[in-house]
């Protein structure tokens, strides 16, 4: 009778993430298709800024343009790694976007308003994903970060000058089809896109399931008060919950009077960037030295945050 308990208990707990994340997956599809219809190569390159600094810090803000959480962003970012964005900007965008957009920081404001928890959210997650973004994009070439389908709109590029070659030719196709053949263009990029990142979300929606069934959350929550553990615990937590962003805050709101004010902001710093769906997502478009980089690089940056918080505020 147990087993069946947690079996229904398993189901739920999947069928309420999924549904959840897959409208925002669809979203950032269509979005992956519009960009691959209507935005040239040659537009990415003449707009966005020489310098690894200058790209970070564009990608940390590009949410506002793109305004996607962390189940839509990873097909967003691939689609613009294609047409040549640079590799951290596109880094800085993959980890900021989820809450650098209108929609989350509405959400995060209604839920706590204009404070510690609002303004620590944005300056952590501000220089976190910019951090990353220039240590990655600093030592390793986008061969060595992406895979190859997430270069060259999913072509082995057997030269430099060829897969430019072939880029100017698509655009040049792209731009003088007509409006309904670029919309067509773009609903089966987006087809694509939904069925390759879906796979990984119906893996990482299992697994985030999976954790929150075996895991006695309500026996963890006397590690509420330290103010290294609960930091630790609040990002396994986001880790594990794998919470839409656009979500995240009014969940965080019933851990406010049990956890230290830097686990709160981690929480909600930290598992927009990277929970187990996203993780899953990652490794499609990323080799999997960079998704373990990826996974590491934020949560000690956003650990010494929290803690930093906490010892700074004393709550």
């Amino acid at each position: 009778m147990d087993f069946v308990f947690n079996i229904e208990v398993f189901a739920t707990r999947f069928l309420g993430i999924f549904i959840e994340a897959v409208p925002f997956l669809l979203m950032g599809s269509l979005t992956s298709g519009l960009i691959e219809s209507f935005v040239k190569s040659d537009d990415i390159l003449r707009w966005m800024p020489r310098n690894r600094l200058g790209a970070a810090l564009g990608g940390a803000f590009l949410g506002l343009a793109f305004p996607v959480c962390e189940c839509g962003v990873v097909p967003v970012t691939r689609q613009l790694f294609r047409k040549g964005l640079p590799l951290p900007m596109g880094i800085a965008f993959l980890l900021a976007a989820p809450f650098m957009n209108p929609i989350v920081f509405a959400s995060t404001f209604i839920a706590f308003g204009i404070g510690p928890v609002f303004i620590g959210r944005f300056v952590i997650t501000l220089v976190v994903s910019v951090s990353v973004a220039l240590i990655i994009g600093s030592f390793a070439k986008p061969g060595s970060v992406l895979k190859p389908l997430a270069l060259a709109g999913g072509r082995h590029k057997h030269s430099h000058d060829h897969s430019q070659e072939h880029d100017h030719h698509h655009d040049h196709e792209l731009a003088t089809a007509s409006l309904s053949e670029k919309l067509l263009h773009a609903v089966g990029v987006a087809g694509d896109e939904f069925f390759e990142m879906g796979r990984f979300l119906i893996l990482g929606s299992a697994l985030a399931a999976l954790m929150q069934t075996l895991v006695p959350q309500e026996n963890l929550l006397a590690l509420g008060t330290g103010n290294v553990l609960s930091v630790l615990f609040m990002q396994v937590l986001a880790y594990i919950l794998s919470v839409c962003s656009t979500v995240d805050s009014f969940l965080a709101l019933a851990f406010v009077n049990t956890f230290t004010t830097g686990a709160i902001i981690s929480f909600l710093s930290f598992g927009p960037m990277v929970d187990i769906k996203s993780t899953l997502m990652f490794t499609g478009v990323f080799r999997r030295r960079i998704v373990l980089y990826l996974i590491l690089l934020p949560f000690l940056m956003n650990l010494l945050a929290g803690v930093f918080i906490n010892l700074a505020l004393g709550y």
